[in-house]
């Protein structure tokens, strides 16, 4: 894991805790009112983990060359940082009303609903994230996912997915299925209960899916771990 001191950020982790405080009580003003303390010891180990994702993104707004940015105006790097915060504190024990409202707060200001107990993997990227629901799958690093995206269960069983798996816009996975390392699912496809091998790009529906090879790779990691 990088340390804090990798990550270039638009406000200090003080201030991140603040406007995130704020952000809550605005948002969801009952009788319970969040306090900065309640933020304040998951902040380092949300930006240490945001530092590290980051690292591994080929953008300049990701990062410089020399050290993870983030800044708190971007949408998607917000909403990525909200669920870390969010994962976070839950990890740390925090309370639980808070993880709620950090999760709701994710849902209403992007459209995206990652609920704070998802494990989703250290490298991972959101793009335009609206309308995405990302449920308790099993992750691995380098997943990518677009607008509309969903991972979901079908009768209570949840998908696995290698490394390298890219949803693009609209794109779902449910059930019992398994996706490969290097697997892109194509925009508006639906993989439900259906095992797609490694190195695959899958388009289509239930009944009319299509298989052919994967030859490229996503564009925006650095690396390819």
């Amino acid at each position: 894991m990088r340390p804090v001191s990798d990550i270039r950020t638009s406000l200090t982790p003080t201030q991140l805790a603040g406007y995130a405080t704020a952000q809550l009580n605005n948002q969801f003003p009952d009788p319970d009112p969040v306090n900065v303390d309640d933020l304040r010891d998951a902040v380092p180990q949300a930006l240490a983990r945001l530092a590290h994702c980051f690292a591994q993104i080929d953008n300049k707004y990701f990062f410089d060359g020399t050290q993870s940015v983030f800044s708190h105006l971007h949408g998607d790097q917000y909403a990525m940082w909200l669920y870390f915060l969010s994962n976070e504190l839950f990890r740390q024990g925090g309370d639980a009303a808070v993880c709620s409202k950090l999760f709701l707060l994710n849902k209403a200001l992007h459209g995206c609903d990652i609920y704070y107990e998802v494990a989703l993997p250290e490298i991972f990227l959101l793009v335009h994230p609206l309308g995405t629901v990302l449920g308790r799958g099993d992750y691995q690093d380098y997943f990518v996912s677009y607008q509309r995206c969903g991972i979901g269960s079908n009768r209570d069983i949840y998908p696995r997915l290698g490394k390298h798996v890219t949803l693009r816009p609209g794109a779902a996975v449910l059930g019992k299925s398994v996706v490969g390392d290097n697997c892109q699912i194509a925009a508006e496809t639906l993989v439900l209960d259906t095992d797609v091998s490694a190195g695959t790009l899958v388009m289509g529906r239930p009944g009319q899916l299509r298989m052919k090879p994967n030859t490229a790779p996503y564009p925006l990691w650095r690396t390819i771990g």
